[in-house]
């Protein structure tokens, strides 16, 4: 797969968990210690992220990594 859909997929993936878990951006970035402006760019595809923070992310949302990418 392309590196832009990718990221595109994992961001909608994000935003899906995040609205589903009743999560602001601003909540969810203060829960993971980045910025609201990451949360933002990581959702519409613009930026990549660590696996450190994917982690911090499913904690944040309460899942596993499984439950995270189950769906891609």
């Amino acid at each position: 797969m392309d590196k832009e859909i990718n990221l595109a997929i994992f961001g909608q993936r994000l935003r899906t968990l995040r609205k589903k878990n009743k999560q602001t951006q601003a909540q969810l970035a203060e829960r993971i210690d980045v910025s609201t402006n990451f949360i933002g760019m990581v959702e519409r595809g613009e930026r990549n992220t660590t696996i450190d923070k994917v982690f911090k992310i499913a904690k944040a949302l309460d899942i596993t990594l499984a439950e995270f990418f189950k769906t891609l």
